[in-house]
């Protein structure tokens, strides 16, 4: 019998805030163990919780993000249950009443366009970090309390690259929208897994094994890879599934068994008695509406259309949001987008890399000298410290276009401009580098080839059509390298076959 699987995620995401969910502590990694705590995220007795409005607003972002939809009423509920990373023994969530419900996120899959449905996109806390050491454990309680958002989807992926794809998919999202800078060694994207599998063609169920605390996208497709041939063969061999919990032993690349699965029923979930209802009003929607952003693959879709750039292109400056808009500046002005766009990749971000990596090679030999890492290493260039104007790069490409400039000659004012902030017109008279198109002048460097090289010019004569490139190139070198190649490739081939 086949098989096939089903699978949902959870999605836990911390939200970009400089506070906590409910007091005024700093949501901010890597301080000193227990030193962003108070008494509400340590949940001291007599204490009330205040939520955080921002966390609010970009949980009501993401849904926006997420196609889903803003409830007009939504309530915060206590999930209690007992573990020493949670100080209140309860987890402030959101049950039956989630600030937003009902979306779908479509993404690139196997190349076409797949689309996993939203649940819900719900707001909660963080809980501590526990550390274990050799006799005892500890808890850092700077990240209790922190705004955690969980992302629901339904049960629509169905193999481990496909999962893998969505979470991509999603963190790009949440990048874009500046919900959260989903840093997963910094723990701010941590995932759950449901999966389970079930008789090709059948629509029902299997028993759900739920995949916890995953803390990368990789790892979730690992551990899926393990998982689904695994329940297979226990279903091939006449076994049974239950519903369980089971964690991922990345090392030794298995999952295992922690425990049976909980119902909600054993949260005993109740609303929060010192939290309001939240009911978001059409002013403060609207707020949080203005803040919405072109969706990244929206934005390579309309980067293919409107510029007729092939989908490499258009995923480069997806992915590199500053570099694309930067292009788009130029693109609109131009009658050649694509050539604006060679120029931005091939050249720009080339150069912006190279500062990247001197600035990266300087800090790790100062560092090996002893010398300060913050002084002594040079700044590394963005696209704000150009010293050209972006007009610039579309003059240089209109330069290509009208054959005044040969490729090789554009490199050179390119670098030249990028050093200087020159503009390429003037590079191009400074330096001499005008290409030479009359037809007369370049005849007569033709006829000097052909004259020279008896050889060749009987080789293309008998059928041999690349001694054509060795004749043109003797004609560049006659010219200093100024002959229009293409004009000069012309009047050889007129030549030699007249």
């Amino acid at each position: 019998m086949d098989y096939e699987a089903v699978i949902g995620l959870e999605t836990h995401v911390q939200l970009k805030t400089k506070s906590k969910m409910w007091c005024g502590c700093a949501n901010a990694f890597g301080s000193p163990p227990n030193t962003n705590v108070c008494p509400v995220c340590l949940g001291l007795p007599g204490v009330l919780p205040v939520a955080n409005e921002e966390a609010l607003k970009l949980t009501a972002l993401t849904g926006l993000l997420l196609n889903c939809r803003i409830p007009p009423r939504a309530k915060f509920d206590r999930k209690n249950y007992f573990y020493p990373d949670m100080p209140k023994n309860y987890q402030i969530t959101q049950y039956d009443q989630p600030s937003t419900a009902n979306g779908y996120v479509d993404f690139e899959f196997n190349g076409g366009i797949a689309r996993v449905r939203i649940t819900r996109a719900h707001l909660e806390e963080d809980v501590g970090k526990s550390f274990h050491f050799e006799r005892n454990s500890g808890v850092d309680f700077n990240r209790a309390g922190v705004p955690l958002m969980e992302i629901v989807s339904e049960p629509d992926l169905t193999s481990a690259d496909m999962a893998y794809e969505y979470l991509n998919a999603l963190k790009d999202i949440l990048v874009y929208g500046g919900v959260s800078d989903c840093d997963m060694e910094k723990g701010m994207v941590r995932c759950d897994v449901n999966v389970s599998v079930r008789p090709v063609g059948t629509r029902e169920l299997g028993a759900k094994i739920e995949i916890k605390n995953m803390n990368s996208f990789s790892g979730v497709r690992r551990a899926l890879e393990y998982e689904i041939p695994r329940q297979i063969e226990v279903l091939s061999k006449g076994g049974k599934l239950i519903q369980s919990t089971r964690r991922w032993d990345d090392a030794a690349g298995v999952t295992e068994e922690m425990r049976t699965k909980e119902h909600a029923h054993d949260y005993r979930y109740f609303p929060d008695p010192d939290l309001m209802p939240f009911a978001p009003t059409e002013p403060w929607l609207a707020d949080v509406k203005s803040r919405a952003v072109e969706l990244p693959l929206a934005r390579k879709q309309r980067f293919m259309k409107d510029y007729g750039l092939p989908a490499s292109d258009a995923e480069t400056f997806k992915n590199d949001v500053p570099l694309g808009n930067y292009f788009e500046g130029i693109a609109k002005q131009s009658k050649n987008p694509k050539a604006v766009a060679n120029w931005v990749i091939n050249n720009l971000r080339a150069k912006l890399s190279e500062s990247r990596s001197r600035g990266n090679e300087a800090l790790t030999e100062n560092g090996k000298n002893g010398q300060s890492l913050l002084t002594s290493a040079p700044a590394e260039l963005t696209l704000a410290d150009l010293k050209f104007k972006p007009e610039a790069i579309l003059e240089l490409a209109n330069l290509v276009e009208a054959r005044t400039i040969s490729s090789s000659a554009a490199q050179q004012v390119f670098a030249e401009m990028f050093d200087t902030g020159k503009s390429p017109t003037a590079i191009v008279q400074e330096k001499g580098l005008a290409q030479v198109s009359d037809t007369g002048a370049i005849e007569k460097f033709c006829d000097e080839a052909i004259a020279a090289n008896p050889g060749p010019v009987a080789d293309f004569k008998s059928g041999k059509v690349a001694a054509l490139n060795f004749l043109k190139g003797q004609v560049m070198k006659l010219s200093k390298g100024k002959a229009n190649p293409a004009l000069a490739g012309e009047i050889l081939e007129r030549k030699l076959k007249g």
